[in-house]
């Protein structure tokens, strides 16, 4: 069984607008509520829960019954922090899925919900622990100093970008929550990099070149431009 668990509980102050990013409007309906219609359409995913902020669990309940057509789905309030979020989506599917199963986390900051790579890393997570989706880097990579001066340079094929989702074993990733300290949890956001230092694999599914993350305003801009016809084509945003 694969659990998909989509992270908003932010308040998106990087952002800088009236509301977080993830209940952007676009075309009337809040851009969370894409990725939600698109993961539900996935025959992979069996299950999915969505962390919220506080403030919009009504409205986030509203828009899942809406949307959330074909699986099972629960609503569960975010914590202070990212881990803390991430914790309390985990602890929400403690009746669900059992520690051989497979929890997708995917960050509503990034808008392009990948079917194929969905499956991928899904199936690479049963296997080997972990998985993420990424990106490639076409384009020369740098490492600077601390001034800002070129140092070196980097085997570009060695180097990803991380995307969404990241997928892991319940019983491994739960584990890990339940039992790291909070200093641990607040000095690495990502749960891939949680893992890592914990020890288990993570195998990188590549995705499209257009690896986008809503995190400003210009960012947001380049996503309404390309929404109708690169992320949703399949949907009509009229």
């Amino acid at each position: 069984m694969n659990a998909f668990m989509l992270m908003m509980g932010g308040s998106g102050t990087r952002f800088g607008a009236e509301r977080p990013k993830q209940f952007t409007l676009v075309h009337d309906r809040p851009l969370f509520s894409y990725i939600l219609e698109k993961a539900n359409q996935i025959p992979e995913i069996n299950y999915i829960t969505v962390v919220s902020h506080h403030s919009w669990l009504d409205y986030v309940q509203e828009w899942c019954r809406k949307v959330v057509t074909n699986v099972p789905f629960h609503v569960a309030g975010g914590g202070d922090t990212r881990s803390e979020s991430v914790f309390n989506g985990l602890h929400s599917l403690e009746e669900v899925l059992s520690p051989a199963d497979v929890v997708l986390i995917h960050d509503a900051t990034h808008p392009y919900l990948d079917p194929d790579a969905v499956r991928r890393v899904a199936e690479a997570a049963s296997k080997y622990g972990g998985a993420t989706v990424a990106s490639k880097n076409y384009d020369t990579v740098y490492r600077t100093d601390q001034e800002g001066f070129l140092e070196k340079v980097e085997p570009r094929e060695l180097i990803v970008a991380g995307a969404s989702p990241e997928a892991f074993r319940y019983g491994d990733i739960l584990d890990i929550y339940q039992n790291s300290t909070p200093e641990e949890l607040q000095a690495m956001t990502s749960a891939g990099a949680i893992a890592l230092a914990h020890d288990i694999p993570m195998q990188v599914i590549p995705t499209s070149v257009l690896n986008l993350k809503i995190t400003y305003p210009p960012d947001m801009e380049l996503f309404l431009q390309l929404a109708d016809h690169y992320f949703f084509p399949d949907h009509s945003m009229d």
